[in-house]
Parts: structure tokens; sequence; C-alpha cells
């Protein structure tokens, strides 16, 4: 492999192996200030699409051990890689698609286990990771709040009757 090949591989495995996703989608028919405006809505999202020959993805994939993606790599293809939550970039390219038409993601890669279309689609329907951290919370205390208010339940209902029985002397 020419230098120049291998210096391309080894910027796609860091960055494979930086990111605890991938996505392919396939971009074809998408023109120049589209890939603009989704590379902008996608590094909001702290995700980066990036144009990748399909031969080098098949090598940096297969150095890393990632599951095998060659039934995915058939014609113009790009990879979304990111360092923060996948369910955020999976929304941005659903809602691009839904808007454009393009990109079409094809598969992907989350925790070296593969992802059909379909897969990475349902991810994108997922609330952001701080709504489940927020829903898990009040999972999590709902029993202690119930616990308090059993345990609050005798003492407030006698300062309620004596309240009402002073209100009804006075």
């Amino acid at each position: 492999m020419r230098p120049e090949k291998a210096t391309i591989v080894e910027d796609l495995r860091t960055k494979f192996s930086g990111s605890p996703f991938l996505i392919i989608a396939d971009y074809t028919g998408m023109t120049v200030p589209h890939f603009a405006e989704l590379r902008t809505r996608l590094r909001g999202a702290g995700a980066e699409f990036k144009v990748v020959k399909n031969s080098f993805i098949k090598i940096a994939a297969k150095e890393l051990g990632f599951p095998d993606l060659a039934k995915s790599l058939a014609g113009q293809n790009a990879v979304v890689t990111g360092e923060a939550d996948i369910a955020a970039a999976a929304k941005v390219l659903k809602a691009f698609a839904k808007e454009f038409t393009k990109p079409v993601v094809k598969a992907g890669v989350l925790d070296n286990e593969p992802l059909d279309a379909a897969q990475v689609v349902a991810i994108a329907d997922l609330p952001s990771k701080p709504q489940l951290q927020a829903q898990l919370l009040g999972v999590l205390l709902a029993p202690a709040t119930k616990l308090v208010r059993t345990l609050n339940e005798p003492g407030a209902s006698l300062a309620r009757v004596l309240q009402a029985k002073a209100d009804a002397a006075a």
C-alpha cells in the first residue's frame, strides 16, 4: 500500500477506535450545499460525516476487529463517527434524510456489534441520553418518594385535624 493510502487508513483507524459508533450512509445524489449543511448539523450533535473509499473503510474496520461490513459497502458511502451519543447522530441523519431524501443509512456498528439500517433508525427514535437518564432517575427515586410521603402522612393528618379543631373552636 502506498504511504498516502496507509496514512488515510491510519486516520480512519484512529477515528473508528475513538468513536463508540460508526454509521455508514449512501450519499449518492447529494449536492455540495447539502453536504455542508449535514456536516454542520452533525457537528452540533458531536459527530462527523466523512466521505471515504469503501476499500479504506474495509481495511480499517478489519484491522480494528469490527464486524464484516462488506455487504453495506457498495456504492458511494460516507461514515459518521463521533465522540458522544449515537442517538444524536442518528436523529440528525434521520431528520436530514426526511427533509432531503439523502443520505440513506445503510448500516452501523455500536460497541463492536453490527446494526442494520432499521436498527439505526430505531435508535434515532429513542429519547436523548439526558432524557433517558432523567427517566431512570425518576424510576429510582419513586419508591423513596412514596416511602417519605407514607411516613409523613400520619403527622400531616394529625396536623390537619388539629388545625380543623382549632378553626372550629375559633
